[in-house]
């Protein structure tokens, strides 16, 4: 989903973490989840068998507010939350910031007389959504945190959190069915931490909702005047499959899969996350251990904390190589700039493509030669497909379907398979939202090539002479599109057709044509290559154009290079701020 779409999670549903006793009993295995230390530390290096999929470390100057683009704010009344919390969440560097020393701090502030108003203070979220176990492998996040230091008395009310809702909650799959990890939760100055899993329906339903099923009040020595770890595994790769939490290292509560139904489990657990920090005052919880705030309850407790990271374990066996990381990816559509195909194949769970809200809907991915590949992995966003399939290719031309999912229910895919491709294409035939299709990330696997790669492609356009079939006025001449100049461009007249062509000099190999649109952008355009400038040969052609920045692999020789527009997506001309061909 784009930063500026509206759904975004209004409820704290951790809100009674109330079990007395774990309903499982606590496995024993080898610990990932690094001890706490006094001081700032750096984020710890991946254990064994896995790698760090993210992390942040807020080493941002004092008294600055977070990377929007890396984190939300969820900002808003804590009466809106659904939990009787009273505060108001803000941006304010007041309530979230960082201390210049490592740390992200959340502080609640009180003002005026009246300890049950008056409050603000901070929750965040990240803006991925992209963070979970593949099926057959393992997701560990975790977090080093300071709770707030106020005790029993000056603390009745304080309510910090670190915990993360399953994805489908931001495209409208109602709580608690999309899931819930709460790793830690604390309320009232205890010296102690709740965990909980949430599932299943209300009221009751297989998960004990609305309490859940949780760890009950576990001891949590020094946890306000120094930093812990707190963290979860999703372990996908051991029957029944397990929510593991810990504390420092220690695994000291384990929820089953055998606990609950098939269905709830995988509705719950069998896709992605998204972590919160959050500091509350009052609400259902507190209360039900005290209450609070009261008079007696201090302004400027603050939770602290060092560092955020999720670490990903694959599923067992030699994949090979992802020979789809970096290569050339294309798109039927795209939903922003933002959002382009590359994000795909750039290897960052965090960055992602996005389409256009229609059906049907693609992405593919150019390997640069044909591959023995083996497994295909697609790690869907919150806004994933309900339908959808992948396709493979040798030529880009002729597709052969290697996997088709009418009921998709998950995040993420691992298709084992065996064939020779040098395309791979997922096409969505049906959204699971109102929104378009969003991948994180699309990987390919293969053991080894039935080619050498090409040659690594060369910008040939810039500074070369370019024409066009008209200009808006002098200010966007041809030229202009292939000056290396993202702030200049060239305009055609209003009319259809038109064309810009550029002189390569001399003729060469083209792999790559690389379009960034003005806002009159082309919905129907032909890529062109010519030995002469008077014969042109059809190398792409597309009538549903997306606008942005389109990155096109193409295949041809040729001198000149022309875009020839057919139709406009607007009643202005065809403009582009640059005009990019790439080749050998």
């Amino acid at each position: 989903m784009s930063n500026t779409r509206s759904a975004r999670v209004r409820i704290k549903v951790g809100l009674v973490a109330l079990a007395l006793a774990g309903a499982g009993a606590v496995q024993v295995v080898p610990a990932v989840i690094e001890a706490a230390t006094a001081a700032v530390t750096a984020v710890p290096a991946a254990p064994a068998g896995f790698t760090t999929t993210w992390s942040d470390d807020f080493n941002g100057p004092a008294n600055t507010g977070l990377d929007t683009n890396v984190w939300r704010y969820d900002a808003g009344a804590g009466s809106a939350f659904g939990t009787g919390e009273i505060e108001t969440t803000t941006t304010s560097t007041a309530n979230v910031y960082q201390d210049g020393a490592g740390h992200l701090v959340l502080k609640a502030l009180h003002t005026g007389s009246d300890p049950n108003a008056g409050w603000t203070s901070g929750r965040v979220e990240t803006q991925a959504d992209g963070f979970g176990a593949q099926a057959g492998g393992v997701v560990a996040i975790q977090a080093s945190i300071k709770q707030p230091d106020v005790n029993t008395t000056n603390g009745l009310g304080y309510w910090p959190a670190f915990w993360m809702v399953g994805s489908p909650l931001r495209i409208g799959v109602p709580w608690p069915g999309s899931g819930e990890i709460d790793m830690m939760e604390n309320i009232n100055g205890h010296d102690s931490l709740f965990s909980t899993v949430h599932c299943g329906s209300l009221p009751t339903g297989p998960c004990n909702e609305y309490t859940g099923i949780g760890s009950g009040e576990r001891a949590c020595s020094g946890c306000k005047t120094g930093f812990h770890t707190y963290g979860v595994q999703i372990d996908r790769s051991v029957s029944p499959e397990q929510v593991r939490f810990y504390f420092d290292g220690n695994n000291f509560f384990t929820v089953n899969s055998s606990q609950v139904d098939a269905t709830t489990w995988n509705n719950a657990f069998h896709h992605t996350f998204t972590p919160i920090f959050d500091l509350a005052i009052g609400g259902q919880f507190p209360a039900a251990y005290g209450g609070g705030p009261t008079a007696a309850t201090v302004s400027g407790g603050h939770m602290d904390i060092d560092y955020i990271a999720v670490y990903n374990k694959p599923p067992a066996g030699n994949f090979g190589t992802n020979v789809a990381r970096g290569k050339t990816a294309t798109a039927s559509s795209v939903e922003q700039a933002q959002f382009p195909a590359s994000n795909v194949v750039d290897g960052d769970e965090t960055t992602r493509w996005s389409s256009t809200f229609a059906d049907p809907q693609w992405v593919q991915v150019d390997l640069g030669s044909t591959y023995a590949v083996n497994h295909i992995t697609v790690s869907w966003e919150a806004a994933c497909a309900r339908s959808f399939t992948i396709q493979t290719s040798t030529d880009g031309s002729a597709w052969t379907t290697v996997y088709t999912n009418t009921n998709a229910t998950s995040d993420y895919y691992d298709v084992g398979l065996s064939a020779n491709a040098r395309y791979v294409r997922v096409t969505g035939t049906a959204r699971a939202s109102q929104w378009g299709y969003s991948i994180y990330e699309l990987a390919v696997f293969s053991t080894g090539g039935t080619s050498s790669p090409p040659p690594t492609a060369t910008l040939l356009s810039q500074g070369q002479p370019a024409t066009a079939s008209s200009s808006e006025n002098a200010s966007f001449a041809a030229p202009m599109a292939v000056d290396g100049n993202a702030g200049t461009r060239w305009s055609s007249a209003f009319s259809d057709p038109q064309w810009i062509q550029v002189d390569l000099g001399a003729s060469h190999t083209i792999s790559q044509v690389v379009l960034n649109w003005e806002a009159a952008y082309a919905t129907a355009f032909q890529i062109q290559t010519s030995a002469n400038g008077t014969t042109w040969t059809n190398v792409y052609s597309t009538t549903t154009g997306t606008g942005g920045v389109q990155t096109i692999p193409v295949t041809g020789t040729g001198r000149y290079v022309r875009v020839n527009g057919t139709q406009r997506a607007t009643q202005w001309g065809y403009s582009l701020w640059e005009f990019q061909v790439y080749g050998t």
